[in-house]
């Protein structure tokens, strides 16, 4: 499952990504949250795996793909990944290879049982009828 939260920069986007990540957390649920930088260390329980991508030079899709198959592949248990803002993690903002990037996670999220929260900044009015898809 995929599941986007999208709306511009104040709407409450990272809140509800917190209160999400720690939800599944106290679960008990194997999760990960990836964000570029350290805005949510003291926010996100220590119980998920908080991953700053900064230092991992992602700079296209295909990166981020990359380094999702190789965190799943350190851990089969991965049951949840949360994406806080996926075009600053992408760096990539292209509407086609967001479609297609979201596509691929639920491909890859059927095929392993990991399910998929991403926020994106930008006006949801704008979205493609793909990603209204995942709303």
């Amino acid at each position: 499952m995929v599941r986007v939260i999208m709306g511009l920069q104040g709407h409450g986007k990272t809140k509800q990504i917190i209160e999400l990540t720690n939800k599944a957390a106290s679960e008990d649920l194997t999760v990960a949250c990836i964000e570029r930088g350290t805005k949510l260390t003291y926010d996100i329980s220590h119980k998920a795996r908080l991953v700053d991508v900064s230092g991992y030079f992602i700079e296209s899709y295909e990166h981020l793909k990359a380094f999702i198959c190789g965190m799943y592949s350190g851990n089969y248990d991965l049951s949840k990944i949360f994406i806080d803002s996926l075009y600053k993690v992408s760096k990539c903002d292209f509407a086609k290879q967001t479609d297609d990037f979201l596509l691929w996670a639920e491909a890859f999220g059927e095929e392993h049982g990991i399910d998929f929260v991403i926020t994106i900044s930008a006006d949801d009015s704008t979205a493609s009828d793909t990603i209204r898809k995942f709303f």
